[in-house]
């Protein structure tokens, strides 16, 4: 893997499709969702304004993945 490219994943999540669209952050989210079977759920969200928000609530996930991985990632 290129630096350029390991630098970009470490930031985002990244989805390359078969047609070799790359899908990073909020909206490789959304793909995966679809994919897993939430499509109209991740259809109604890539639409605009909600896509917005979408990437807007990745960014700040993936800023701060330590605090949010004390809250969702806790052994029982």
């Amino acid at each position: 893997m290129a630096p350029p490219l390991y630098a970009a994943c470490r930031k985002a999540l990244h989805v390359v499709k078969a047609d070799g669209t790359v899908l990073r952050a909020g909206r490789a989210s959304l793909f995966i969702l679809e994919m897993l079977g939430w499509g109209w759920i991740a259809r109604c969200l890539a639409t605009s304004p909600f896509v917005w928000i979408v990437e807007l609530g990745y960014r700040i996930v993936a800023a701060n993945r330590s605090l949010f991985g004390l809250f969702l990632f806790r052994k029982e």
